[in-house]
């Protein structure tokens, strides 16, 4: 006859690390990078990791093993979304928002000296320092080694220098410039 562990591994603790995990970073990954949103996350990072710490303490004695699993996939998941959260704010607001954004810069007259077509598509800030992020029409996809790169810089057709530019489709881009600056003022 089979004898069973008197106290087998359960897959529960560790489940509901990777859920707290996402409760804590899914304002940021809808809503983005604003202040309010910081400190939601925050204040939920606050409350979530509380209790994730208190179910650690009732249950460590008796399921040590899955406790502390549970703290690890929960540091290791906030860590994790909150890298890639901007990322699917961006890819999601584009899949929902893409066709208006797409109509308002097109309908745009070309701009002098061969810039190229924008408008705002995102910006945050807090005590003086504003980021922007322009959506920008490219028709060459000259700055698809700009978005494959990461590389922060000056760009053809874009007046000011730049912090990150992001592939979102052909012809289509994301530029985000340095705080404090935007199109029209670099600086």
């Amino acid at each position: 006859m089979d004898e069973q562990p008197a106290n087998p591994f359960s897959w529960r603790l560790p489940l509901y690390g990777s859920a707290a995990a996402i409760i804590v970073v899914l304002p940021t990954m809808i809503l983005g990078n604003g202040f309010g949103t910081f400190l939601a996350t925050l204040v939920l990072g606050a409350i979530v990791g509380l209790i994730v710490l208190v179910v650690l303490c009732l249950t460590v004695h008796r399921r040590s093993r899955a406790a502390l699993l549970m703290v690890a996939v929960f540091c290791a998941g906030c860590w994790l979304l909150f890298k890639v959260s901007d990322d699917v704010h961006t890819a999601g607001r584009w899949l929902l928002q893409a066709g208006r954004y797409k109509a308002e810069v097109l309908a745009q007259p070309n701009p002098p000296n061969r810039e190229l077509k924008h408008a705002e598509w995102d910006s945050w800030g807090f005590a003086g320092l504003e980021d922007v992020v322009y959506l920008v029409f490219d028709p060459n996809d000259s700055l698809r080694g700009a978005a494959q790169n990461h590389a922060p810089g000056k760009y053809r057709g874009i007046p000011c220098s730049v912090v990150n530019v992001r592939h979102l489709e052909d012809h289509w881009y994301a530029v985000q410039l340095y705080a404090n600056t935007d199109w029209d003022r670099c600086g």
